[in-house]
């Protein structure tokens, strides 16, 4: 099953480093908005505030399009795209998928701190 949209947007934020204030004063949104997104309070955002949020996550326009279910040309169905991005990682427990995430934040910004030195 692939994960909600709340959840691969607070995991890409988290993973980038990013406070939701930053992430939503960039994506231009508000920060509650933020939260009901991530919250999965919300369904079925616009395609605007997904395109906004995948610039500034550095996640695929099209793959939280077909996360919440709209249409991406090119693909015969929706759900395609997550399964994707799922058939990488499917052996992972999650337990391992938590662990990768939190390595990869501490290694991203490890790298951001030797970048401003």
């Amino acid at each position: 099953m692939a994960p909600s949209i709340g959840v691969v947007l607070r995991q890409a934020r988290e993973v980038r480093g990013l406070s939701a204030v930053e992430t939503a004063r960039a994506a231009g949104i508000s920060s509650a908005y933020l939260s009901k997104l991530e919250g999965d309070a919300v369904k079925r955002p616009s395609p605007q505030v997904l395109h906004q949020l995948g610039e500034v996550l550095g996640v695929p326009y099209a793959e939280l399009m077909a996360l919440v279910g709209y249409r991406v040309p090119g693909m015969s169905d929706p759900a395609d795209i997550a399964r994707l991005g799922a058939a990488l990682f499917a052996d992972l427990t999650d337990d391992e998928r938590d662990e990768l995430l939190e390595y990869l934040a501490w290694y991203r910004s490890r790298r951001r701190s030797r970048a401003g030195h």
